[in-house]
């Protein structure tokens, strides 16, 4: 991966972006896809909408990832200067006490774009009973602490502000990186870059939009949205599945998915079955390393969305493998974001007016 790929890597995971405060990251992608795309649009919902007009009558295509991450939110704020929360999307309460945090302030004396460090505070373990160090300490009962009294905060601090871990990009041993947030900057980060290949080689037969979605932690509300609005021919989620490299995982329930082997690209009843055999033939023929991951039911994915959009999609799930998803430390190896963007960009080139997804 080149240092400008990089670059935008780095900025987009550490633009904050809980699930409806999603403008940060947003701004990161349009910035980068402006001058690739014929037009970029933000629908209601704040999901982005890169389009690539194609040179012919091929298929429209969608590339889903989206931008919103987990977090918290602000509920409540003590005289004391104390901040309680609750979670935004799939929090584990378990990695939370000692972590220091990001809130986005927006407050009466706060500045724009300002980020407000705090701590996740809880009693240390010489005051904790016993019994109590066996079980995970609820949400409910911890709570930030700012170094800062309780008027000067809430003049800061509104209700409902959104709060991040408060931790960074780093590249990691070799060629992997760590972050909060890969879930899911690296599908937009693939969308991003598969559209600045399909350019690069000319186009595609049919229009390609890459679309930064929103909401996706809470219940798929952008890919659902934008898959009826823009309603493509094709919709391709771009995602982060598990890698099972690690140790304690039962690869028997989980099966084997190794960083660094490539995609995982998905197969079941949620995915078009004849897309699932041209993006395996498209790895093939780029002589990339792939990994195929069965999913015997919905996929909790933008591809649920898209394939019940309207009358139904053509359907697609492509994910990146990364290691401990949903913590402030996500794992993933930099050369399967560049298998994926060159499976997805090849896929997307070998389509044409005459291609047939009907099962038969």
């Amino acid at each position: 991966m080149n240092k400008k790929d990089l670059a935008f890597l780095k900025e987009l995971t550490e633009a904050p972006s809980p699930s409806g405060f999603e403008v940060p990251a947003a701004t990161v992608f349009r910035t980068r896809i402006q001058a690739v795309a014929n037009k970029v649009e933000t629908n209601v919902l704040g999901s982005v909408h890169a389009t690539l007009l194609g040179k012919g009558a091929g298929p429209s295509l969608m590339i889903t990832g989206h931008l919103d991450e987990i977090g918290l939110m602000v509920t409540y704020i003590s005289d004391e200067g104390f901040i309680s929360f609750q979670a935004i999307g799939g929090v584990d309460a378990a990695i939370l006490p000692g972590m220091r945090v990001n809130i986005c302030p927006t407050g009466e004396d706060a500045k724009p774009g300002q980020v407000l460090r705090g701590v996740m505070g809880r009693k240390p373990i010489h005051l904790i009973e016993q019994d109590d160090r066996k079980v995970v300490t609820k949400i409910d009962q911890l709570f930030i602490d700012v170094g800062m009294e309780g008027k000067k905060l809430k003049k800061l601090v509104r209700i409902g502000d959104a709060i991040t871990f408060g931790v960074g990009f780093e590249e990691l041993g070799d060629g992997f990186a760590v972050a909060r947030a890969f879930d899911d900057k690296l599908g937009v980060w693939v969308a991003a870059r598969v559209l600045e290949e399909i350019k690069k080689a000319g186009g595609a037969a049919g229009d390609v939009i890459a679309a930064g979605t929103v909401q996706e932690e809470i219940g798929i509300r952008g890919g659902t949205t934008s898959a009826y609005g823009i309603n493509p021919d094709i919709g391709i989620s771009v995602e982060v599945g598990h890698a099972t490299d690690y140790p304690d995982i039962n690869k028997r329930k989980h099966g084997q998915y190794e960083c660094g082997k490539g995609p995982l690209i998905a197969r079941g009843p949620n995915i078009n079955p004849v897309l699932f055999e041209r993006m395996v033939a498209a790895a093939k023929k780029t002589r990339t390393a792939y990994q195929i991951a069965p999913e015997s039911r919905a996929t909790g994915t933008d591809a649920n969305a898209i394939q019940l959009a309207r009358g139904g999609k053509v359907a697609g799930l492509i994910s990146v493998p990364i290691r401990y998803m949903h913590t402030p430390n996500e794992v993933v190896k930099l050369s399967d974001l560049d298998a994926t963007v060159k499976i997805l960009t090849r896929f997307i080139l070998d389509l044409d007016e005459k291609v047939d997804f009907v099962p038969r």
